[in-house]
C-alpha cells in the first residue's frame, strides 16, 4: 500500500505574483485563474507569502472611513487598516505562508491546514520554490478513489504484506467507502492492527470491525493490576 502524499493532489499549474504586483494586478490574476489566493514568490521562485482573496477585501471594508486607528481597537482591526492602504503583494502579503513539500503526507497536510486556519498549501521542493499548491478540496479527492482500489490497497497492502495473513482470512467489501473487515486471525493485536491501518487507508470514510481473534495477546502485554 503506497500513502498518498500532497506531490499526488497537487496543482503543478500555480499563479504567483512577486513582492512589487500591483494591487490591481493581484485581482485580476484571482479572477481570471479562479482562484481565492496567490502565492507571492522571490526572484529565485522561493514562496515568501500569499495573497488572499480576504487581504485584498480590507481596501474595500475600509473604503471611505477614517483610517485612523481607535484607541481600544483589536490587532486585527490593525492590521487590516494597513492593508486597506496597501497597493503592491509585498505590504498585502500574510507571511510566514505556510507551505508544504510533495512528500508530505495528505494527513499531515490536513492538519497544517487546520493548525493554520488555511484553505491551501504551496507546495516547494527543498530550496523553498513553489512546485504547486494544495487545497482543501484536492485533499477530499482521495475520498473520490474507486472502491475497488480501496479495496486492493487494504488486502494487498495490509492484510498481505504487512500482517502476512493468507487470502481469504480476512474478508474485505467496500461500499461507497465504508470498510468492512471480517473473519478470525489468531491475536488480538492483529485484529486491531488490520482496523487501525484500514482506517489510514486513503478515501477510507468508515471502517465496520467484524474481526475476530482466538488468543488475546494484549493480556500478557498489559496485564491487569
Amino acid at each position: 500500500m503506497r500513502n498518498w502524499q500532497v506531490g499526488d493532489v497537487m496543482t503543478k499549474d500555480v499563479a504567483t505574483v512577486t513582492a512589487d504586483t500591483p494591487y490591481r494586478s493581484i485581482v485580476d490574476v484571482l479572477m481570471r485563474r479562479r482562484v481565492s489566493a496567490v502565492p507571492v514568490v522571490d526572484e529565485l521562485g522561493r514562496v515568501v507569502g500569499v495573497v488572499s482573496e480576504t487581504d485584498l477585501l480590507h481596501k474595500i471594508e475600509f473604503a471611505g472611513t477614517d483610517q485612523a486607528p481607535r484607541l481600544f481597537e483589536s490587532r486585527r482591526n490593525r492590521r487590516a487598516r494597513v492593508k486597506a492602504d496597501a497597493v503592491v503583494a509585498a505590504d498585502l502579503m500574510s507571511t510566514p505562508a505556510s507551505t508544504a513539500l510533495a512528500t508530505t503526507s495528505i494527513t499531515a497536510a490536513a492538519r497544517r491546514m487546520d493548525a493554520g486556519r488555511v484553505k491551501r498549501l504551496p507546495v516547494v521542493d527543498e530550496l523553498g520554490r513553489i512546485i504547486g499548491i494544495v487545497t482543501r478540496s484536492d485533499l477530499l479527492k482521495t475520498h473520490l478513489r474507486p472502491d475497488e482500489a480501496i479495496r486492493v490497497d487494504i488486502e494487498s497492502g495490509i492484510l498481505h504484506r504487512v500482517l502476512l495473513l493468507e487470502p481469504g482470512t480476512i474478508t474485505v467489501t467496500v461500499t461507497a467507502g465504508t470498510v468492512t473487515l471480517a473473519g478470525t486471525v489468531d491475536r488480538r493485536s492483529s485484529a486491531e492492527l488490520a482496523v487501525r491501518l484500514t482506517r489510514q487507508v486513503p478515501g477510507v470514510v468508515e471502517v465496520a470491525d467484524a474481526v475476530t481473534f482466538e488468543f488475546d495477546d494484549t493480556a500478557i502485554l498489559y496485564p491487569a493490576f
